[in-house]
């Protein structure tokens, strides 16, 4: 990276780490190659090409012809970052009038390393003509490091890309370094302008926000789920099937950093799926999922913890009538683990695809977060979730899912009853639950709800499980820990009596035997958690 070509370096209050590079020009594109000064091809700088017929400088064009229309004018840009030099690397490109077709391909190179060290990965995305401030409206596509290049025309894009006008002006071909070696990165950026007159216009097909004639009623589903359209290998229509085959009414799209999916997921759905539109928003302090949001509307990733905007983006997903959910807390790869803490959360996901020791660490941190609340007694608390995070095969669509007692097979119903906790997850639809709570007088609550009764009154809890593998065994756990722990009994049924003196909430697990036979004192991977019942002294 020489200093010559930086126009700007900043780690400004608001926004990630940034470094602007010299712009990229076009100019006079519409002339013969090499008038713009460039002439013609060189190493680092331009090339100029044409494909198909164009007409020359000083040609009279006909009325309603473009210029050069036909003509590929490519330059390509060339560079080296040093480790830790910005969050993100922008590179401008001034876009001429007349352009119909814009393509972009990097690539960068991959040094040895030594063991335990990171070597070097980069992103790629970009933003167009009305800019790249945070939370802008410049947005046009971000395909992370899972493509080497992309096109946008005003008809098609790229997966993860969104179609639309190439509109005159300054875009930016953005670089994410996501790591870097300590030899540093060597990139290289090829942009291709095709001119010629506009194509015709993309029309979006977004999926309804609701299945009429579903009534209030328990609602499987998988809330993170990766396409085409991020880092996943699946189609949205392979989604779909794969949905369905496993059991779920509803889903919610969710790649990363984009919601060019949304476009497409109209036809896929139906009065046997509903199908929320969101984005799991993937920044370098940790993911999270808007879920439900409005079809099309995006949030951005560019920020830190540091940069204390977390909560301007929450708000922006609720105004958007979706929830904020963290994803993975403790995720193992770089950048997963989730650093912005629980405040702005309307529930968090703890349960995470297959069974893990991560999953066990964000289930134990969200406990602790129901002690919390507890002890505040304000009745804000944050629920649990269970998604399966599905990329490619084998990752199982479904595995786990969250069941909601919701009002409706709707968007707005299907949130709130998660946001109010009236859910519980299992690792398939062959399992099923109930799970209540009752007072002495006949008072009566299931899970997210409140049962209130005097301080000494005797609660019954009631656990009734089907489904479950061979072997299983039941928890359950209260704010003094688990109280009790037993086989799953052959009826499926298991029940315990406490009080509110002695149990501020209550809430299930049912678990598979642990394969080191309990060695570690840790339990078996999960089958079904549920979300606590809270019981208060009247």
């Amino acid at each position: 990276m020489d200093r010559r070509d930086v126009l700007r370096i900043s780690a400004l209050a608001g926004t990630a780490g940034v470094l602007t590079l010299a712009p990229v020009s076009f100019a006079a594109a519409d002339g013969p190659p090499g008038a713009d000064g460039s002439g013609g091809s060189t190493t680092g700088g331009t090339t100029g090409g044409r494909t198909g017929g164009r007409t020359g400088a000083g040609s009279k064009a006909h009325p309603g012809t473009y210029v050069g229309a036909g003509e590929v004018r490519t330059r390509v840009v060339s560079g080296h970052l040093p480790r830790g030099a910005a969050d993100f690397v922008y590179l401008p490109v001034e876009v001429p009038r007349g352009v119909r077709r814009i393509d972009v391909s990097y690539s960068y190179d991959r040094p040895d390393v030594p063991a335990g060290i990171l070597g070097n990965a980069c992103d790629l995305g970009v933003f167009d003509q009305r800019g790249t401030d945070l939370g802008g409206l410049g947005f046009r596509g971000w395909s992370g490091g899972a493509r080497t290049g992309f096109a946008i025309s005003a008809r098609e894009a790229t997966p993860g890309y969104l179609p639309g006008p190439v509109s005159a002006g300054t875009w930016h071909v953005v670089l994410g370094p996501y790591s870097v070696a300590p030899q540093g990165l060597d990139y290289s950026v090829s942009v291709s302008l095709t001119m010629g007159e506009p194509e015709p216009a993309f029309t979006p097909r977004y999926p309804p926000v609701s299945v009429p004639g579903r009534g209030r009623a328990w609602y499987r589903g998988d809330c993170h789920l990766h396409s085409v359209h991020s880092d996943g290998l699946r189609t949205v229509e392979e989604l779909a099937a794969l949905a369905r085959a496993a059991g779920l009414d509803f889903v919610n799209s969710s790649d990363h950093n984009t919601v060019a999916a949304h476009a497409h997921l109209g036809p896929v759905a139906g009065d046997d799926l509903l199908i929320l539109t969101g984005e799991e928003i993937t920044t370098r302090n940790g993911h999270y999922l808007g879920i439900g949001m409005d079809a099309g509307h995006w949030v951005d990733w560019r920020y830190r913890e540091r940069d204390d905007v977390f909560g301007r983006f929450a708000q922006q997903i609720r105004r958007a009538g979706g929830i904020v959910v963290p994803a993975h807390p403790y995720g193992t790869a770089l950048a997963s683990q989730w650093k912005f803490g629980y405040e702005d959360a309307d529930a968090v996901e703890v349960w995470n695809g297959p069974w893990l020791p991560d999953d066990e660490a964000a289930l134990l941190t969200w406990d602790n977060l129901l002690t919390g609340a507890a002890r505040r007694g304000d009745g804000h608390w944050v629920p649990a979730m269970g998604n399966s995070d599905a990329h490619r095969d084998p990752d199982v669509v479904g595995l786990p899912q969250t069941v909601v007692l919701a009002d409706g097979l709707d968007r707005k119903s299907l949130l709130a009853g998660i946001r109010a906790g009236r859910s519980w997850l299992a690792e398939s639809s062959a399992v099923d639950l109930s799970f209540t709570a009752t007072g002495p007088r006949g008072e009566h609550a299931g899970i997210g709800g409140t049962l209130r009764t005097a301080a000494d009154g005797t609660v019954t809890v009631r656990l009734a499980v089907s489904g479950a593998p061979a072997g299983a065994g039941v928890r359950l756990l209260t704010d003094e820990g688990q109280t009790v722990g037993v086989p799953l009994p052959d009826s499926g049924t298991v029940e315990w009596t406490t009080t509110p003196q002695n149990s501020a909430y209550v809430r299930a697990e049912v678990r598979r035997p642990a394969a080191d036979g309990g060695a570690s004192l840790l339990p078996g991977p999960a089958v079904a958690i549920t979300n606590p019942i809270w019981l208060v002294r009247s």
